[in-house]
């Protein structure tokens, strides 16, 4: 139990949890004319996924009803989708956004890069077999089915899930040296370098060759693959070395990037925000504020209004002056 209160997150199991009650204070929100978003809001953002699933299992058993129907049928529009994925267990949400990015209209490689890129080894084979259990389908077969070339390749070895552990001294020099011969160095790219080396080193043992790559070269490996690299290739690569130097880091700058401009890329900002909320949110908060002339808070209040903005605010959970 212990390390619960270490976690970096602002969704911290609630202490005094009893999930009949929860249930019985959410189905009168519902119940009647009108409902109480308010309160399905502050009590929802205020438990843990594992809460959630309790609360859902509750109501079930008081009411013989599904908690989400009534959820959805009582609520709408982006609010609705934040509840709703609010109530989603882990795993099988981002087995939902996976298949949703291979199986819609077009394929929507933005979720592919950011789940498989930033999850640990660990969650990408969880999902792996959850997806199984679920579709009945092997993710890797509809990945590659759905997308090409050496963008293909470079899911392909994120869905292996076996990036190595800890630093390896003898190979940081030779990696780096790789990686400039493979671009810089070179007419031409070669790609299957960068796949193989940002592939399958460990995060720890990649920051260190980015120094030396950075000593060697003289550049910062993004800009390397800024120039070297193009498409859908140079998101995912891109988004592998983001997450190498910093998983919070990487997410503060798609939560700006969702954010800033005209229009907010609402479905990036929920998934963000609510995958995060129990693993790291106060390190993305403070990552925002380290990168931006704002706070994470700030710019959410900016770009969002009504419920869905105090439900967001809320899974923020403070603001960074």
């Amino acid at each position: 139990m212990n390390n619960i209160w270490k976690t970096k997150g602002t969704v911290k199991p609630h202490s005094g949890f009893n999930a009949n009650n929860d249930a019985e204070v959410l189905y009168k929100a519902m119940k009647g004319f009108g409902t109480d978003e308010d309160a399905i809001l502050q009590l929802l953002t205020a438990r843990s996924n594992a809460q959630r699933q309790e609360i859902k299992a509750a109501y079930k058993t008081l009411h013989g009803k599904d908690l989400v129907d009534d959820l959805m049928s009582e609520l709408g529009g982006k609010f609705e989708s934040l509840i709703v994925t609010l109530m989603t267990p882990p795993i099988m949400y981002e087995v939902t956004c996976l298949r949703d990015a291979i199986k819609g209209a077009g394929t929507d490689e933005k979720v592919l890069v950011e789940i498989l890129a930033s999850r640990s080894p660990n969650e990408v084979n969880q999902i792996k077999s959850l997806y199984k259990r679920e579709h009945n389908d092997d993710l890797e077969e509809d990945v590659t089915g759905d997308t090409g070339g050496h963008f293909k390749r470079m899911l392909v070895v994120l869905l292996q899930a076996s990036r190595q552990q800890g630093i390896q001294e003898d190979l940081i020099q030779s990696d780096a040296q790789a990686l400039f011969v493979a671009g810089e160095q070179k007419y031409g790219t070669d790609e299957g370098q960068f796949i193989t080396i940002l592939g399958n080193r460990s995060n720890a043992h990649l920051r260190r060759v980015f120094e030396e790559y950075r000593r060697l070269s003289g550049y910062e490996i993004e800009e390397s693959l800024q120039r070297e690299t193009s498409g859908t290739l140079q998101e995912v690569l891109l988004a592998v070395v983001k997450c190498a130097r910093s998983v919070p880091g990487y997410f503060a700058d798609s939560l700006y990037g969702a954010m800033k401009g005209a229009g907010t890329d609402d479905q990036t900002l929920i998934r963000i925000m609510v995958t995060r909320s129990e693993v790291d949110m106060l390190d993305i908060r403070a990552e925002f504020r380290k990168r931006f002339a704002t706070s994470l808070h700030k710019m959410i209040q900016g770009d969002t209004s009504g419920d869905y903005r105090k439900a967001m605010l809320l899974l923020c959970g403070g603001d960074d002056a």
